[in-house]
This record gives structure tokens, sequence and C-alpha cells, in this order.
């Protein structure tokens, strides 16, 4: 195959990994196809501006048998492999012709993870060090690689992430039989915490993981957890999240499933977008993971959104006082987010009194649902 053959099978084939700084579903991603079939995808600046990345495999081809995935070892299909050269050439070639500002660079394990992760390096070093890139490389992480080649990663790229895609040792067990828990996955992520922490060489870093949804019965309590310490502990800058859509074309992760479930293809989907909305509350609307409420078996409503839920156990806390609450106590109103918020505090600290819900802002969905938790004195 020549390159641009292998790239468009490999571009295609990375779009299962969303631990990127990209949207976080397909369908909101405002990713774009070029005629050519690659995958072009917007990414968050350090600056905090926005450009366009590049996102591919360097290979799909692995000797692991993680049951989620669609390229494991053992299964049907085209398998090809980018050299070093062809990734850092054709990058290049897509930033004078494209407007491409970054790269982010996946790989199947092919014979090991430092065998994989060497690969993956030398085409970094290359847009580095041969063409002078600058620009924005998000790097994975190959799990069992040595630290030596996560370090070496580090020192190359300006986002890493090594994906967790079950919350426990049992959970991740039934995903990944070729995979040790503790030592390619909890070992490598405290090591990139420490080395990307505040006053080390590594700081300005950041770090990502992604778990697959619903492809080994894991219950939400454990993901709940688990993100708590990854945001708390390790300072995760970012928790993606992804279905597993069991016997799907091209929907989800494809595959066979490791169990028939309980849960229907739809209601992983909207599983999947109640994860994200605890993402949220737990990154910008100051919750903690021990106040989302979970049923019986340790799982989210599929009924309610999590904060309204949050807000139907607490009617004590309600209404509140938008002309003297809090930043944090405003955020805790269902249809309140963090923009409406910080108007409402800019207008008060311009001395203005808000006495009715369109004070605050055009009365939409959102607007309206937030009236019956709010009194204006």
């Amino acid at each position: 195959m020549d390159t641009l053959s292998k790239l468009q099978l490999l571009a295609d084939a990375s779009r299962y990994d969303l631990a990127c700084a990209c949207g976080t579903k397909a369908n909101d991603d405002h990713r774009r196809r070029t005629p050519d079939g690659m995958w072009l995808y917007p990414v968050q600046l350090p600056s905090g501006g926005t450009g366009i990345m590049l996102k591919t495999l360097l290979t799909n081809s692995c000797v692991n048998h993680c049951r989620y995935c669609p390229f494991r070892a053992g299964r049907d299909g085209p398998r090809c492999a980018l050299e070093p050269e062809e990734v850092a050439d054709t990058f290049m070639h897509f930033r004078r012709t494209r407007g491409v500002m970054g790269l982010f660079l996946s790989s199947g394990v092919q014979r090991d993870a430092d065998h994989t992760m060497d690969r993956m390096l030398a085409a970094v070093k290359l847009l580095r060090q041969k063409h002078g890139f600058r620009g924005y490389v998000h790097l994975k992480i190959i799990p069992g690689a040595s630290d030596a080649a996560v370090e070496s990663a580090l020192s190359v790229a300006s986002a890493v992430s090594l994906n967790f895609e079950a919350p426990t040792r049992t959970s991740f067990s039934v995903l990944c039989p070729d995979k040790d828990y503790e030592r390619h996955i909890v070992h490598p992520v405290r090591l990139i915490s420490h080395l990307t922490g505040p006053g080390m060489k590594h700081a300005g870093v950041k770090q990502t993981t992604q778990f697959v949804v619903g492809a080994a019965e894991e219950r939400d309590r454990d993901l709940l957890e688990a993100m708590a310490r990854l945001y708390g502990r390790l300072r995760m800058s970012r928790i993606y999240f992804s279905a597993y859509q069991r016997g799907t074309g091209d929907a989800g992760l494809p595959g066979e499933a490791p169990e028939k479930g309980s849960q229907s293809d739809g209601e992983l989907l909207t599983r999947e977008h109640r994860l994200y909305q605890v993402d949220f509350l737990l990154r910008q609307y100051g919750f903690q993971a021990g106040e989302i409420p979970v049923d019986g078996q340790g799982m989210l409503s599929l009924a309610i959104d999590p904060k309204e839920h949050w807000a139907s156990l607490h009617p004590e806390y309600f209404p509140v006082d938008v002309n003297a609450a809090s930043r944090g106590e405003l955020l805790r109103v269902p249809g309140l987010g963090p923009i409406t918020v910080a108007r409402v505090l800019a207008a008060r600290r311009k001395g203005a009194r808000l006495r009715r819900l369109e004070d605050i802002g055009q009365a939409g969905k959102l607007l309206c649902k937030a009236g019956a938790f709010l009194r204006f004195g």
C-alpha cells in the first residue's frame, strides 16, 4: 500500500480513541473528512484557542486480545503500518496544504510496547528535530511501556494519554486478558502524574484517559470513584467515555461483547451522555463524586440528568436567592451553567437587582427550568 492508502485506513481506525482534545461525540465534535479520506479534528490549544489536528494510528496490527477492540489480534481485516518518516512527511504536507496544526498519534501494539513506542517517538522526533515543528502533539502511551519510554514521550509531546478502559482491576481483566492493571495502567499513569506535577520538568504536558462504557458490566459507582481519584489525586486533565456498541458496524466500538449485557445500545449511549454530564459537574460545577446520585445497583439514572436528580433529592437547598447566593450555590441550580452564573454575578457587581427570570437572560428551556429553583428576593 502507498502512504495515502495506509493513512486512509489508519486515520479512520483512530476514531475509536476519544482521549484527545477533540469533542466527545462523533456527531458533536465538528470533525471533518477530507476528499482523500483523512479525518481532521478540532483541538483545544494550551493557549485557549483552537486548531485542526490530524489523528491517526501508526499501525492497526496488534498482539493483544482486548475484547472490546475491533483491531485485536486474531480478527480479520486489512492490516498496515506507517513508517516514522511517512508520518512526519505526511503531517508536514498536511500542515502546508490543509492548515493542520497538531497531530494525535496512537497505535496498535506491534511486537511489544517499547518497540511500538520507539517507532512513535521516532516519528515525533523527526517532526521536532528535522522539520522544526513546535506545535501540538498528542501521543498515546502504550500499556506496558517502560518508564524510560514514558519519560521520552513527555519530552516531545504536548499531551499524552493512556486509556484505563475499565474502572476496576476486575472489570479490566474481563476486557484486557493480556494486560496487568497495576503494571500496565496504574503505574505509568501515576508516573506521568508525578513527572508533570507542579515544578517538575514536564509540568506543561497534559494527561487524559478514556473508559469504555458497558463492555464489562462495570457499575457507574465504580466509574465515579475512578474519576474522583484521577481528577483529585492524579490531576488528570480530562476523562473521555465511549459507549460499547454490540454488533454494530461503524458506531461506537464494534466487536464481540464479552458478555450479553443488560443494557441496549441506546441505553449505553444515554449512559455515556450521563457520564459526560457528571464529568462536567465534577470539573466545572463544584460537585464531589460522592454527591452524584446512583441507585441500589450503583447506576446513574437514565431518565433524569444527574444535576436535576441531585436537586430532586435536596429540596431543603431550594429556592436559591439569585441576588445573594454564591457562585457555588448558583451552580447547583438545574438549568444554570457557568456562563449564566458569571452573567448573574457580573450584574450584581454592577449593583443591579435581579427581579425576574428575564433579567438573567433570554428565557429558553434551560432558564425556564432554573426558574423553579430560584427566588428573586
